[in-house]
């Protein structure tokens, strides 16, 4: 599938790491100078990238693994949504969930993307659900092991 893309940064596109990875890495584009986030701090990070979607897909924006384990950097809203309508700028909203101060540097694979196609739903209201065996348990109802 091709989809148009306009990118504003110096850094290449978003690309895939590796052949079956389904995410492509996203960086940073922080022409102004790099960005620190302290402990509970969250920024909003721009990409320098637009794009147009084809009906009936989103783009997911996901957080780096590698960031999420070794540094506490997450997305707040994850996965964060750009929907087919959207021609803003994608930008991320990083947040230092970390115990020391973290920096964004431009360039920095921050956060990675995964196109996905959706469904739209019709709403069809009820008096009542079909039973199930689970029913309305939730919330660790099965218990731990």
């Amino acid at each position: 599938m091709k989809v148009k893309i306009i990118n504003k940064s110096h850094h290449p596109l978003p690309a895939y790491g590796t052949f079956e990875a389904a995410g492509m890495d996203i960086r940073a584009f922080l022409p102004e100078g790099s960005v620190t986030l302290r402990p509970m701090q969250r920024a909003l990070i721009p990409t320098g990238l637009y794009m147009q979607l084809p009906s009936g897909y989103e783009c997911q924006i996901r957080p780096r693994s590698g960031l999420a384990l070794n540094y506490g950097i997450s997305i707040v809203n994850s996965p964060g949504t750009v929907d087919a309508d959207y021609r803003g700028e994608i930008g991320i909203i990083l947040i230092n969930l970390g115990e020391n101060d973290f920096t964004v540097n431009d360039g920095d694979r921050i956060a990675q993307m995964v196109i996905k196609k959706y469904t739209r739903v019709e709403w069809e209201p009820a008096e009542r659900l079909d039973r199930t065996e689970r029913e309305d348990g939730g919330f660790g109802h099965t218990g731990k092991n």
